[in-house]
């Protein structure tokens, strides 16, 4: 190529279109990265993002009519093997790597791959590794497991290996959501290098901060149809919330005082060797407290101890004055407690099953008539009730619970709890998995059921939930309470600096 020469545009895909089942997953979308640019994909969740990203590597075939061109040359038709020798790369936000490998073997290992078996080099392997650490400024122990390094230097090893396999467009699926800020910024730092190098990176993140920093387009997806492509100076946050919802959403804070309503949890120096120590806290009737922190910090593990999944070594668990000795979770649901998983599809709901039998799960006994049989009239009352309460939009309550979206799936989960008629009730992460629209629809939910007197403990690692949603904030960092805040008389970015640190 010419000195002068235009690079070809890393990517151009045009009149892209996937049908599941007679429904357009993807319409008419036309997508295209440059050279060396870095581009962000945006989008609700469902709205396409993901069969866009696997129709570009080969995983789907577009339905016919589609243009596509990748570096240059044209493909009537691409495998996920032309798509990767074409120079195309996905790091899924799971990263698909091997703990108990070396730093070495993960970044080199297919470079010793081949028809015959052959000894393994270790030389080669660390000449190759090392080459493609250098590639992004970076030096890791060549040696060490790649299970005893944090989450971001396993991201930068994901992305050597993409290097090594001569990657010049590279997919970014959700990289810094475990990442605290300092390693969100040395990420950042790697993908601009990548940019300087040639190298273009598609950016998939509901960060939409650090989306608008670090890239220069941002093409945006709504049900599956192109909204269009927006150069990211002087777009705002709430601007490409905007485009992506179709909606207008306000971000007030809800905050309010509640210090004078009855307490109903006292939780006394909990400890769980390993997972958290020495937390303490009062949650009152009527009062939404917010808990958030990095992703590791010990939340989740905190809520199973306290909805019984697992016991404390040491602490005390008060409800409503009474000591509670928790041996599982059916002693918690007994004693008022419900827990709403960050894992919905594996502990919140059974997938083939009914609507109808996914809402009442929890309240068997509730609803047995005469003889301990199930009293389909009690059972249609009960679905019904929460059905309405929550706006759940549903065809019929015999559907089957797979067929929802992400947000009425977790006012399904709200209902199955909610009809145990909690004093407590545990909400880990409720938003994961949800679009930006349904977020504000099932915080709407949160607040009437404080306001009703239900006490609320809102669990997220999204900073800005608890600070626009609680009436308190805890920030807990390795296993401990390091900060509580009112967010009326604290900012978001103080909250965010703290918890990024």
């Amino acid at each position: 190529m010419p000195a002068d020469a235009v690079p070809p545009d890393a990517l151009r895909f045009s009149g892209i279109t996937k049908i599941f089942g007679g429904v357009k997953a993807v319409d008419d979308v036309s997508f295209t990265v440059g050279a060396g640019e870095v581009h962000c994909l945006a989008g609700e969740n469902g709205c396409g993002k993901s069969t866009l990203i696997k129709i570009i590597t080969g995983v789907y075939q577009p339905e016919p009519g589609a243009g596509m061109e990748i570096f240059g040359q044209t493909y009537a038709q691409i495998s996920p093997t032309q798509a990767r020798k074409a120079g195309i790369a996905v790091i899924w936000q799971d990263l698909a790597l091997f703990a108990e490998m070396t730093v070495a073997e993960n970044i080199a290992f297919e470079t010793m791959l081949g028809n015959r078996p052959r000894a393994v080099s270790y030389a080669r392997l660390h000449r190759v590794a090392a080459a493609a650490l250098a590639r992004l400024d970076v030096e890791l122990d060549l040696d060490a497991r790649l299970g005893s390094l944090p989450i971001a230097q396993r991201q930068i090893v994901a992305i050597a290996r993409a290097l090594v396999s001569d990657a010049r467009l590279i997919f970014m699926d959700e990289p810094t959501a475990s990442l605290t800020q300092s390693e969100t910024d040395a990420l950042l730092a790697v993908v601009r290098t990548l940019s300087a190098r040639g190298v273009a990176v598609v950016f998939v993140s509901h960060r939409l901060a650090e989306v608008l920093e670090i890239s220069s387009r941002v093409t945006v997806l709504r049900d599956g149809r192109l909204v269009g492509v927006f150069p990211t100076a002087g777009l705002t946050q709430s601007r490409l919330t905007e485009l992506m919802t179709g909606t207008v959403i306000t971000h007030d804070v809800m905050a309010r005082d509640t210090g004078h309503n009855p307490e109903v949890l006292r939780i006394e120096g909990l400890t769980r060797a390993g997972e958290f120590g020495d937390i303490s806290f009062t949650l009152r009737a009527g009062e939404v407290l917010g808990l958030t922190g990095l992703i590791g910090a010990g939340r989740t593990e905190l809520c199973h101890t306290l909805f019984g999944m697992t016991r404390p070594d040491r602490g005390r668990i008060i409800l409503n004055g009474q000591d509670l000795q928790l041996r599982s979770n059916r002693d918690a649901v007994a004693a008022g407690i419900a827990y709403v998983s960050e894992d919905r599809l594996a502990l919140g709901l059974i997938q083939p099953q009914s609507i109808a039998d996914n809402t009442v799960l929890s309240v068997l006994r509730q609803i047995t008539g005469a003889g301990g049989l199930l009293s389909s009239r009690k059972k249609d009352a009960t679905v019904s009730h929460w059905i309405s309460e929550l706006a759940v939009k549903i065809g019929t309550p015999a559907d089957a619970v797979s067929t929802l979206s992400g947000g009425n799936q977790q006012r399904v989960v709200l209902a199955k709890w909610l009809a145990t008629r909690p004093k407590v009730l545990l909400l880990d992460c409720p938003t994961v998995g949800v679009d930006v629209g349904a977020r504000a629809g099932i915080f709407r939910i949160v607040r009437a059921l404080a306001e009703k007197g239900l006490a609320i403990l809102l669990v997220s690692d999204e900073v800005p939930e608890v600070f626009l949603n609680a009436d308190r904030v805890l920030h807990m960092a390795g296993g401990r309470i390091a900060h509580e805040w009112d967010p009326r008389q604290t900012g978001l970015p103080e909250m965010e600096a703290a918890v990024y640190a």
